[in-house]
């Protein structure tokens, strides 16, 4: 087997700016040519896809970057068929990063009857021949469990706290941290600990399925920046009347920093017709053009962290050292300098 010179990387459809983004960065970190693998990813007449790869990929280290994004089953089976087209080419080692992974919000049972659909989906992954995988902030970090292979879920929160120091500089102070509801009071607290804020919860009730029925604030808000924190915006319903309840509450400006902006149907438009002055999500689902013409949502790019992820995979060095602002502040210094 030939010695790994280079970790080499391979893109579907779904998110190829970010894939282009990380090659850059990986490019800038290694002083030498970093270029996505040639291949074409493409559908015939009846939409069935079809993976031809260009390039030898024998013995080599390879990573697919694929998020799991809309739509949800073209984007899987396209990491599915990639990675058994690297399989059967004889590659060394196939790792999947997957910035944004479907399905994840399908994690347990919550009735009876129901599919347990983020665990179908890892058992999918592992069989096709993926070895590892590499994520950002996993809906639920239980799914990490579902794998027999081995799983690194990054973290947005470093790179939000980055943010609002920026953002926010001489008035971090008034910042309070507000989770959503109460499942997401971990990452409202993780973030509010890097930045030095105080933590809030918008507890909801639901009368049923995507409806809330009522929303309390528990914290004090009152005179406070409010910084709504949360994985995943889709609707942006629950999010639009968060920030109504919290101005209500006193607070004096709400900011929300979600790290996969689904932001579907209506979304946008809500958005921009909300009290919220922004919007700031990362790029591990490609922003259509609705998103980035809106005047309050704002883009931060993940490519650094992933691009720095993948040379620690590859070369065998901590992907945890990722989670501190010590580590991550180099990797970003262009866009936050100190």
């Amino acid at each position: 087997m030939p010695t790994l010179t280079e970790p080499k990387l391979i893109a579907g459809n779904a998110n190829r700016p970010l894939a282009q983004a990380i090659a850059r960065r990986m490019t800038l970190h290694r002083g030498m040519s970093v270029k996505l693998v040639d291949a074409r990813v493409e559908r015939f007449n009846d939409q069935e896809i079809f993976v031809e790869v260009f390039e030898n990929v024998r013995g080599e280290d390879m990573f697919i970057i694929q998020p799991t994004s809309n739509p949800a089953n073209d984007n899987l089976m396209e990491l599915l068929i990639i990675t058994d087209a690297l399989k059967r080419s004889s590659a060394a080692r196939i790792t999947a990063v997957i910035p944004y992974f479907g399905y994840a919000r399908q994690d347990r049972r919550t009735k009876a009857r129901t599919p347990i659909s983020a665990k179908l989906v890892a058992n999918m992954m592992v069989q096709a021949g993926i070895e590892r995988i590499l994520t950002l902030d996993l809906h639920a970090a239980q799914i990490q469990g579902f794998f027999d292979i081995p799983v690194d879920n990054l973290y947005a929160a470093p790179i939000f706290a980055l943010d609002l120091e920026h953002q926010f500089r001489g008035r971090l102070q008034d910042v309070a941290i507000v989770s959503p509801d109460v499942g997401g009071v971990a990452r409202a607290r993780e973030l509010a600990k890097r930045v030095g804020a105080s933590l809030a919860i918008v507890d909801k009730r639901r009368e049923k399925v995507g409806e809330v029925a009522e929303m309390t604030v528990i914290g004090e808000v009152e005179g406070k920046i409010c910084v709504i924190v949360d994985d995943i915006c889709d609707t942006a319903g629950t999010l639009c009347k968060a920030a109504e309840v919290l101005i209500e509450a006193g607070a004096t400006e709400v900011h929300s920093y979600i790290t996969h902006g689904v932001l579907s149907g209506p979304a946008v438009e809500r958005i921009t017709g909300s009290v919220m002055k922004s919007l700031v999500i990362t790029d591990s689902i490609e922003p259509t053009e609705a998103v980035r013409g809106a005047a309050n949502i704002r883009i931060v790019p993940a490519a650094p962290l992933f691009a720095q992820a993948i040379l620690n995979t590859w070369s065998g060095t901590s992907v945890s050292s990722l989670f501190d602002l010590e580590t991550l502040v180099p990797i970003y210094e262009g866009l936050y300098p100190r």
